[in-house]
Parts: structure tokens; C-alpha cells; sequence
């Protein structure tokens, strides 16, 4: 019971977590590009006139979406119709649990690793739940029975695969380097330093691959610029015909796709849950100096570090969304199959050469 008690409080940190970012989204995206538009932004929506900076506009869209009539077209496949949008929020939400948000926590004699679910193949697990939220966004366009639902929904597959292909060809030079699949693993090896001094994260490591893996990485949520699925110029999108709660359910697998991408940069790249110098009993810093900690709060450092660095990446992902023009749908293509592809298959090989270099002189 106590194990199974474990489990469950696990999973619930990482589903509070998840939904709470993902649902305070909106409300972020309002605001940012309201700085960078130089606008005021949302703040209409108050509760006995405390209006909270627009923070009751999540509030207010969820009333409005679960109000909404639930439309469905006649000719829809029914059963499907209304599988696509929970698929899409299911495995964007189960593609979380294999990252690390913290190293161990010990309570009462116990040791439990901070990760919802534990795998030694942990990279592709969340690749594999990723991957089948494909399935959504396909059933959403080809169930509507609507031409431009299903244009949609081919361009959102078609543009999924090519971010996930260059996506896990760009994670090999991680993988090489720190040898494992494993996400904790990975993290802990992120704990070395270089030189003495340099903190091994992977953006010092496989830059080349960083820049790859956050390019694709966005094209996956199918968010500016890569928002060909759901062209409003062109009259097309996946769930174009869904209303209501469906439709702020795609919405909202969205906003949760970016926060899983967020987390899985930070684990691969950014030394996840990793502090510089500081280790389990504390900081030791390259000079000589340290500075002993107990263990809860060396824990709660590293879950700050990690909630801080997945929040200043979504940061910067809207600052992408907000800056940059969409892409034709070929340019997209291009980019995908042309551009990121071969410079991660050219990486892999670049990074096998240097570790045979560096292995060898060892």
C-alpha cells in the first residue's frame, strides 16, 4: 500500500504540473505578446472587480467552452469524432511521466526517484507517446468528413513525422555521449564538470543538436511558425468542425505538447534537475569552498531548478511564436526532410568521430 501510495502521489505531482502550465498558457501567451505588441493585454474579466492581471481569462475560456452547443456534423464518424480530441490531451499528458523533475527524495528509509514512471528506455517511451498522438489529429480530420479537415489533418501528420524523424535523429549525439537512454541517467551524467568548471549540460556538449532538437521540437506542436494544420487563411485545420470543450481540448494539447517539449530540452540539454556544484550534501564549488545542505533541501532546489528552467523555455517558445512569420506548408517540408534531418545524421557522425578521438587518447 505504501508503495502504491508512492506511485500515485508521483503521477499526481507530474499531472498538476502539467495541466497547471498548461492551463495557465493562454493566459501567458495573452500577456507576452501583449508586452511585445506593446499592448495592454487581457485584463477584462474580474471577480467582485479584482481583475489579478487577466489571470481570470483561463477561468472565464473554460465557463465559455463548456457552455458551448457540442456541434457535430451529420455526416461525421461519431464514435471517432469524439475519440480524436481525448487521444490528442491523453498522450501528451502520459508522454510527461519518464521525465525527471528531481534526483531522489528519502523518507523513512525509502529512496524515491522523482519521476512519475521509471524506464531505463525513458527517451523512447516519451517519443513513442508523442508519436501516437498523431492518431488524434488524423482521426480529427478524416471523421469531420469535411475536405479541409481533412487537408488539415494530412499536414499535421505529414508535418509531425518529419519534426519527430529529425527530432530523434538529433537525440542520438546525446545519447552517444552520456550512454544511455535513460532520462535520469542522462540528467545525473549532466552533473559532471568540464574542465573542472564548466557544468556538462548537453547545450555545451551537442549544441549543434540543441539548436536541432528545439527546432523540430517545435515544428511537433504544430504552434507558429509551424502552423501549416491550421492555416485560418487557407480555410483549413484539423478540427476546424469541432466546437465547444473538443475544440479547447485540441487547444489545450497544444499548450501541453509545448510543456513536454519544454521539459524533455531541459532534461536532454539544460542538465534537467542538475544545480551547478551543487551535489547531494551541498554546494562544493571548483574554488574549494562549500556550503553543506540537508537533503530535503537539496531536493527542493533541484525541483526549483528544473520548474524554472521549463518555465523560462516556454518563455522563450513564445517569444519564437510571437516573432517569427508561419511557413508554407513546403517550407516546412523542406526544412524538416532537407535542413534538420541531414545536419542531425551529419551530427551523429561528428560526435561518434570526436568520442572515438577522445576515447582513444584515454
Amino acid at each position: 500500500m505504501i508503495d502504491l501510495g508512492i506511485s500515485f502521489a508521483r503521477v499526481a505531482f507530474i499531472m498538476m504540473f502539467i495541466l497547471s502550465l498548461g492551463g495557465l498558457l493562454g493566459w501567458i501567451e495573452r500577456k507576452q505578446s501583449a508586452i511585445m505588441q506593446d499592448r495592454i493585454g487581457a485584463n477584462r474579466a474580474s471577480i467582485f472587480g479584482i481583475r489579478a492581471w487577466g489571470l481570470f481569462h483561463p477561468l472565464a475560456d473554460a465557463l465559455k467552452l463548456l457552455t458551448k452547443e457540442d456541434f457535430r456534423p451529420v455526416r461525421a464518424d461519431r464514435f471517432l469524432f469524439s475519440l480524436a480530441p481525448f487521444l490528442s490531451v491523453f498522450f501528451a499528458l502520459v508522454a510527461f511521466a519518464a521525465i525527471p523533475f528531481g534526483d531522489v527524495l528519502r523518507v523513512g528509509g525509502r529512496e524515491i526517484p522523482l519521476q512519475a514512471v521509471t524506464l531505463n528506455v525513458g527517451i523512447l517511451y516519451v517519443f513513442a507517446m508523442l508519436s501516437v498522438g498523431v492518431y488524434g489529429v488524423m482521426l480529427a480530420g478524416w471523421s469531420s468528413a469535411n475536405n479541409y479537415a481533412l487537408l488539415g489533418g494530412q499536414r499535421a501528420a505529414a508535418l509531425m513525422i518529419s519534426a519527430e524523424v529529425a527530432i530523434g535523429a538529433s537525440i542520438m549525439g546525446v545519447v552517444m555521449v552520456y550512454g544511455s537512454l535513460n532520462l535520469m541517467d542522462i540528467v545525473r551524467g549532466q552533473g559532471a564538470l568540464l574542465g573542472g568548471w564548466i557544468p556538462e549540460w548537453g547545450i555545451v556538449t551537442q549544441p549543434l543538436a540543441f539548436v536541432l532538437f528545439l527546432t523540430a521540437g517545435i515544428a511537433s506542436t504544430k504552434r507558429i511558425p509551424f502552423d501549416t494544420p491550421e492555416g485560418e487563411s487557407e480555410i483549413i485545420g484539423y478540427f476546424i468542425e469541432y466546437s465547444g470543450m473538443k475544440a479547447g481540448m485540441f487547444m489545450m494539447s497544444d499548450f501541453l505538447e509545448t510543456v513536454v517539449i519544454a521539459g524533455l530540452t531541459v532534461s536532454l540539454f539544460l542538465g534537467g534537475w542538475q544545480v551547478p556544484y551543487l551535489a547531494a550534501d551541498g554546494f562544493h564549488f571548483p574554488w574549494g569552498a562549500t556550503w553543506g545542505l540537508s537533503h530535503l533541501v537539496v531536493t527542493v532546489l533541484q525541483i526549483g531548478a528544473f520548474s524554472v528552467k521549463v518555465m523560462v523555455l516556454i518563455f522563450v517558445l513564445m517569444l519564437v511564436r510571437w516573432t517569427l512569420p508561419r511557413f508554407r506548408y513546403d517550407q516546412a517540408m523542406r526544412l524538416g526532410w532537407l535542413g534538420l534531418f541531414p545536419l542531425a545524421i551529419l551530427n551523429i557522425v561528428i560526435t561518434g568521430l570526436v568520442l572515438l578521438l577522445v576515447r582513444g587518447r584515454a
